[in-house]
């Protein structure tokens, strides 16, 4: 019995340390979904980067930079150079790539994904019906999902737009700016004055 309660002991032991660890591993994985620009192609929770095949250069999400060769040497920018300045990233194919510093392969990317070049039969994140891309902030109906998300589509600005009665914390998330006196005052006010 006395072997067998060591043995119980033994195992929670064991579980407890190792059950930190898988769920630390289960919250690393990030969902991005809102910060991918609406030029990226639908069916990615996560994208770190992109490559565009036709120009040979990468977008990381994140960052929002891009990474391409210019005279023999990777350079890291917000805009692309000013030879791919007219390049419709809403037209280009885009392979996504889940790994750091993903231009280090660049020799392989290059051929491996040749046969993308013009095409243009992806789905993009801006038409897409999905509402699970409405959460990010350019796309078309965001504006709608964040009225439908935010309780009473006030945005926040308290009962009335924060411009009547109430203190400016309104019926949803956001802080309002309510200018008015708190209802409750205003009634005992109206009280005395009967």
């Amino acid at each position: 019995m006395k072997t067998m309660k060591t043995n119980l002991l033994i195992a929670l032991l064991l579980c407890s340390f190792s059950a930190p660890n898988f769920l630390n591993a289960q919250i690393r994985f990030n969902v991005n979904v809102g910060a991918q620009p609406i030029w990226g192609p639908v069916g990615y929770d996560h994208v770190e980067n992109y490559y565009l095949p036709e120009i040979e250069s990468y977008y990381n999400v994140s960052s929002r930079k891009y990474t391409y060769m210019d005279n023999g040497k990777w350079v890291t920018t917000y805009n692309l150079p000013a030879k791919n300045i007219n390049y419709d990233l809403y037209r280009g194919y885009k392979v996504v790539i889940n790994e750091p510093k993903p231009y280090l392969r660049f020799n392989e990317d290059r051929v491996k994904y040749i046969s993308f070049r013009n095409r243009h039969d992806q789905e993009l994140i801006r038409d897409s019906k999905e509402e699970r891309y409405y959460e990010n902030e350019n796309h078309p109906k965001h504006k709608e999902w964040k009225n439908k998300h935010d309780g009473f589509g006030n945005n926040g600005n308290g009962n009335n737009n924060g411009k009547g009665y109430g203190n400016g914390k309104g019926n949803s998330s956001g802080k309002g700016k309510g200018k008015g006196k708190d209802k409750k005052e205003k009634d005992d006010k109206d009280d005395d004055n009967k």
